[in-house]
């Protein structure tokens, strides 16, 4: 079956910088698009960032816009999410997830999901 694996989060200083990871199995990583999403305690899933299946094409919500990368690598079928100048309000959990279709920044539309990784950034 899919199973999507992220890793790397953690608690950090505001201002500091963590790298999530997404390693997939079950499927044919290049196939699918890849998008990264959090949500914070009370607050909706909001969308983070999406890459197409070879990398060619991303996407960022504003609010990390110029300070997140999103990347792939599709020979070890992982995902990368670089985080930079963390600040308080990036504090969720972060997911990634996969669509067969090309990038997307609406949450349902994406067919498989992580379990979920804590960023916490504290002042």
């Amino acid at each position: 079956q899919v199973q999507l694996v992220e890793s790397g989060g953690g608690l950090v200083q505001a201002g500091a910088s963590l790298r999530l990871s997404c390693t997939a199995s079950g499927l044919t990583f290049s196939n699918y698009a890849m998008g990264w999403f959090r949500q914070a305690p009370g607050k909706e899933r909001e969308f983070v960032a999406t890459i197409n299946w070879n990398g060619a094409i991303t996407v960022y919500a504003d609010s990390v816009k110029g300070r997140f990368t999103i990347s792939r690598d599709n020979a070890k079928k992982t995902a990368y999410l670089q985080m930079h100048s963390l600040n308080v309000e990036d504090t969720a959990v972060y997911y990634c997830a996969v669509r067969i279709m090309g990038t997307s920044s609406s949450h349902w539309t994406y067919d498989h999901w992580g379990q979920g990784t804590l960023v916490t950034a504290s002042s």
